[in-house]
């Protein structure tokens, strides 16, 4: 392993979450439709994409010998299927509200079926090792200040921070198979990442404007909103931009994903969830800890 890791947590399975995610409003991040509508439009993508990484995976078990590294796969698959899991109640959400969620889940198994057949299964590990370190970066991003947050719906916000808190902890779990017995080119490795975000984002505009379609906004309306909510995503002060440096060390030769440090407040949520068994108390306790 990288001397250089310092930070990595062993993951932890839970199930049985119960986020209520019916009594969400339909704008639940403070009555900003487009807001809300990039962030759906993310989770759409999580119950096929966490498929499609334990799949991933999978191709490479036989190949693992060393025993912590096998125990750890065991539970990264078992958390990814429970974040599925979740995430598909979101999607029913959504879709009661009259989304065309079949159609981008349709469009979404074709692509992963297709990468698993046609791809190597190098590629497709390199590209789940990249997305993990995305997601785990975009959970330090939402949550790392209470500001961020502030205006989404508190069972939303909850349901995101038990994501978040698993992200981190089997951020490093892909990409050790990945380096232990993947047999990855660095090239591959690092265009992965890049291809990764260049897609997730597209994809994520794409199903939030057609969201917002539906919603009943006309053309104009969406573009004005497009204009005026981008920038917070992505713009120079946006909460992704914040995450580049971290984002760029990717792409260093000797990087591993457990270089960085777990988010300061991780403990707040394990101490909270342990105290009352309830992920929406531990979420609101994980994002007011935030600075």
């Amino acid at each position: 392993m990288n001397a250089l890791v310092k930070y990595q947590v062993d993951p932890v399975v839970r199930t049985k979450l119960d986020f209520k995610l019916d009594e969400v409003p339909r704008f639940w991040f403070g009555g900003d439709a487009f807001r809300t509508r990039m962030f759906d439009a993310l989770s759409l993508t999580f119950p096929d994409g966490e498929r499609y990484f334990i799949e991933s995976v999978r191709l490479f078990r036989d190949k693992i010998t060393d025993p912590d590294l096998k125990q750890r796969v065991a539970d990264f698959i078992r958390q990814e299927a429970q974040h599925g899991l979740a995430h598909d109640k979101m999607n029913q959400v959504m879709k009661d509200q009259g989304m065309p969620v079949d159609q981008f889940i349709h469009f979404l198994t074709r692509l992963f079926k297709s990468e698993l057949k046609n791809r190597s299964p190098q590629y497709n590990i390199a590209m789940t090792a990249a997305a993990e370190h995305l997601t785990a970066l975009m959970a330090e991003t939402f949550y790392s200040k209470k500001e961020t947050l502030k205006e989404a719906h508190p069972y939303v916000r909850a349901l995101l921070a038990w994501h978040s808190i698993e992200e981190m902890e089997h951020r490093d779990v892909a990409f050790d198979v990945m380096k232990q017995v993947g047999e990855v080119p660095e090239s591959t490795r690092k265009f992965a990442l890049a291809f990764t975000t260049f897609m997730m984002f597209n994809f994520t505009l794409y199903r939030a404007n057609v969201m917002l379609e539906h919603d009943g906004f006309t053309r104009l309306e969406r573009l004005k909103m497009a204009a005026k909510g981008l920038p917070w995503f992505v713009g120079k002060k946006g909460i992704f931009s914040a995450m580049r440096s971290q984002y760029l060390d990717w792409f260093k030769k000797d990087f591993h994903p457990s270089q960085h440090p777990v988010i300061h407040q991780y403990q707040t949520w394990i101490d909270t969830m342990a105290e009352t068994n309830d992920p929406i108390v531990a979420g609101e306790a994980f994002w007011k800890a935030g600075y």
